[in-house]
């Protein structure tokens, strides 16, 4: 087991994990106001909405416009998500306001893929061809790789070990292919199958088999680990966690109404800021986008620190 980390890295993907997955319509100007308060919280990324078809997704359906409506804070990055060429050419369309980040986009089981993504296992390679020409084409490095389903799956099941190596070996020779040099890797919970000790035997292996990749994690809290999860991993010492405002959002592909979204924010920056691990956040200001988030959906969200508080003010109280 590693140190803790000293400092933590929060990539924020409530708007575009809550907007994907709520019911009902919610007016683009909410959107941005989100987006807008989120900024003013310390995060550093911030992905904003999904360049997808618009019919399987109807909530993302005004990505052109939540993109063209935001104000950008300097030395904020605003990214979104394409599962696709088609999605990628929309958001190459916002190179001014969007940061485009190249990633080789794998997946550890074939029946989420599916459903997901509408192609198999082996569709999904070619793709990534076509996509690593896409930003070579447009001077966009490619570095990561991103591995859905990695700790399990609603479809196929457990997902072993094995099969999230053969996975990331895959991506890592799709790279080859075209020279690329891979730093990071994501490893999704994507429907909440992960518990801590599988956390760590995940992370663990990866780590074992490529030292020199840096490991995100992207949590979702549907069976109430996410914090658990995120705590894991700490322990194993990621320092790149995946996060939702006030718990926003879900798979909308997952195949339980009751999906969560990723792990809450605020909750993990106020765990992280406890423990003394740095996050570079305001936590009373993510707490006030939290409470908006709320209000924007029109419902409430599974965030806790929103409703109990911090604790600072308590221990002002009191001394």
């Amino acid at each position: 087991m590693s140190d803790l980390p000293k400092t933590i890295e929060i990539n924020e993907e409530g708007p575009r994990e809550g907007f994907q997955i709520e019911p009902g319509p919610i007016p683009t100007a909410r959107k941005i106001a989100l987006v807008d308060a989120l900024s003013e919280t310390g995060l550093k990324q911030i992905q904003i909405t999904s360049f997808v078809n618009p019919k399987r997704v109807p909530g993302c359906a005004d990505a052109e416009e939540v993109v063209a409506g935001f104000h950008p804070r300097e030395g904020v990055r605003y990214t979104a998500l394409w599962l696709n060429e088609k999605g990628l050419e929309r958001a190459l369309a916002h190179r001014d306001r969007l940061t485009i980040q190249g990633s080789i986009s794998m997946c550890a089981s074939e029946p989420f893929i599916q459903r997901n993504q509408n192609r198999s296992l082996a569709e999904n390679e070619r793709v990534q061809h076509n996509q690593i020409a896409i930003y070579r084409e447009n001077g966009i490095p490619v570095d990561r790789i991103s591995v859905m389903a990695a700790f399990g799956c609603n479809f196929a099941g457990d997902i072993s070990v094995d099969q999230v190596l053969r996975t990331v070996q895959s991506g890592l020779d799709i790279a080859a292919e075209h020279g690329l040099r891979i730093d990071r890797v994501s490893l999704a919970d994507t429907m909440a199958w992960a518990t801590p000790e599988s956390i760590k035997r995940v992370v663990g292996a990866v780590r074992e088999r490529w030292p020199e990749l840096r490991i995100t994690l992207h949590l979702h809290d549907t069976r109430g680990l996410g914090i658990a999860n995120a705590y894991a991993g700490l322990e194993m010492g990621v320092d790149s966690y995946d996060a939702a405002v006030a718990g926003l959002g879900g798979c909308p592909f997952a195949g339980h109404k009751g999906a969560a979204g990723n792990v809450c924010t605020e909750d993990l920056a106020f765990m992280c800021e406890e423990m003394g691990v740095s996050t570079g956040i305001d936590l009373d200001r993510l707490i006030e986008a939290a409470r908006l988030a709320e209000e924007v959906v029109g419902h409430p969200l599974p965030g806790t620190v929103m409703k109990g508080g911090t604790l600072s003010r308590l221990r002002a109280r009191v001394n």
